[in-house]
C-alpha cells in the first residue's frame, strides 16, 4: 500500500515557537492515517526527519528523542501492559479529533453558524428581514416598530393615533431544532485500493464531526457505524484506530444498524450520513455471506434500494458521500437517492469534510410543526 502525501512544506513546520508545537502536528497527521499504531507513525517520523532534515533546522538542540519523552511527559502516550506495546491516551484522541475540526474548518466559507436551521419559521434565535402579523404567542422583543407605525397609520387621523392589534407587526426568526445522525464510514478493501488513502479523510470527517456535535450540538445525538462484510456500532473514542479490512461492501446491514439505531431515538428529524467509494458487493442471505464483486448484482441492489424505502418510510434521510467517480456507481447512487428521497453528494477526498460541514451546518432545513 502506498500514500500519496502532497502539498506540505517544511517552512509550515517551522512556523511554531516550540519544537514540539512543530512536531506534534505533524505527528498527529502520521497518527491518523496509521489508524493510531504509535510505533508506525513514529517510524514514519523518524523517515520524514532523515529525509527533510526537520531537527537539524530547530534553534535548539533537540531530536525525535526528546520529542518522545515529551509525549510521554504531557500524558500523550503511555505504555500498555496488556498490549505490550506504547498506545496513546484519552488526551491524544481528544487532541485528534480537534485538530480535524480545525483543519475542516479551514477550508469551509467563512460564515457563522448556529443551530439547525428549519423551513418553519417560529420563535428562535436570528432574525430574518421579512415580517407578519403579530399573533399573542410572539416575542413582543421582535416587533417591527416602523413596520407597527406604518399600518397605524393608515386608520388613524391628524389629531388621532389609535394602534389596534392588528397593527403589530413582527419580524420572523428562524426555528431551530435538535437532530440525531447515524454515521456509517465504508472499511471495504477499495477505500486503500490503487496507492489512493481514502479511509483517513473519511475517520478526519467522522472526527471533526463528533468533536463538533459534542462540543457545539449538545441536544444533538451522533452514533457511528462502520460496514464492511457486515455492520457494527463503533464508539468516539475508536475513530482513530479504524483500519480497512478485506471486506466486501454490505451497504445493507449498514442501512438497516443505522435505521434500527435512530428508530430508537425520540427525534423529529433523524438522518444517515453515509460515506462511501464502492458498490454494494455482499449481504447476508440464510445465515451466508452472499457477494459478488464484478459489476452491480441486481439482487444485492434491490435489497439495498428496499432498505433505502424502509429509511423513507421511517422519516430518516440518507445523504451518500460518494467518493469515487465510476459512471455507473454514481448511477446507483442516483437511484438509492430516488427511493429515498435523500440527498446524494460526488467528493473529492479533499472535497468531502466540507460537503459534509456545509450540508450538517447551512444546508440542512427540516420543518417542525
Amino acid at each position: 500500500m502506498h500514500f500519496r502525501y502532497s502539498e506540505w512544506d517544511i517552512n509550515n513546520l517551522l512556523d511554531s515557537d516550540k519544537p514540539f508545537d512543530k512536531l506534534w502536528d505533524l505527528f498527529q497527521q502520521l497518527l491518523t492515517i496509521a489508524s493510531g499504531d504509535i510505533s508506525q507513525a513514529l517510524s514514519w517520523l523518524t523517515d520524514l526527519d532523515k529525509e527533510y532534515n526537520i531537527t537539524d533546522q530547530f534553534e535548539e538542540d533537540y531530536s525525535i528523542g526528546d520529542f518522545i519523552e515529551q509525549l510521554k511527559d504531557k500524558g500523550y502516550i503511555k505504555f500498555d501492559d496488556k498490549q505490550n506495546a506504547v498506545v496513546m491516551t484519552r488526551k491524544t484522541e481528544r487532541s485528534l479529533r480537534q485538530r480535524s475540526l480545525e483543519e475542516i474548518f479551514k477550508n469551509l466559507h467563512k460564515g457563522g453558524f448556529g443551530g439547525h436551521q428549519t423551513q418553519h419559521s417560529g420563535k428562535g434565535l436570528e432574525r430574518q428581514p421579512e415580517t407578519r402579523i403579530w399573533n399573542k404567542n410572539d416575542d413582543i422583543g421582535q416587533i417591527d416598530s416602523v413596520g407597527t407605525m406604518m399600518n397605524m397609520l393608515k386608520h388613524s387621523s391628524l389629531d388621532q393615533f389609535k394602534l389596534e392589534e392588528d397593527d403589530l407587526q413582527v419580524y420572523e426568526t428562524d426555528h431551530y431544532t435538535s437532530v440525531a445522525t447515524v454515521l456509517l464510514i465504508d472499511l471495504s478493501h477499495s477505500m486503500i485500493l490503487y496507492g489512493e488513502d481514502r479511509i483517513t479523510p473519511a475517520k478526519k470527517v467522522a472526527m471533526a464531526l463528533s468533536e463538533l456535535i459534542m462540543t457545539s450540538y449538545e441536544k444533538d445525538t451522533l452514533d457511528i457505524v462502520a460496514f464492511g462484510n457486515e455492520a457494527w456500532q463503533i464508539n468516539v473514542e475508536d475513530l482513530p484506530y479504524l483500519k480497512v479490512g478485506p471486506y466486501h461492501t454490505n451497504t445493507k446491514q449498514g442501512l438497516e444498524v443505522a435505521r434500527h439505531i435512530l428508530q430508537r431515538k425520540k427525534y423529529a428529524n433523524k438522518q444517515i450520513f453515509m460515506i462511501t467509494d464502492g458498490k454494494p458487493s455482499c449481504m447476508w442471505e440464510r445465515g451466508k455471506l452472499y457477494k459478488n464483486s464484478f459489476g452491480l448484482d441486481r439482487k444485492i441492489v434491490n435489497k439495498v434500494l428496499d432498505e433505502a424505502v424502509k429509511c423513507r418510510r421511517d422519516n430518516i434521510t440518507i445523504t451518500t458521500f460518494m467518493i469515487a467517480s465510476d459512471p455507473y456507481l454514481q448511477s446507483f447512487v442516483r437511484e438509492m437517492t430516488e427511493a429515498n428521497k435523500g440527498k446524494a453528494y460526488f467528493a473529492t477526498l479533499d472535497e468531502l469534510g466540507g460537503y459534509i460541514f456545509e450540508d450538517y451546518i447551512k444546508n440542512r432545513k427540516r420543518t417542525v410543526r
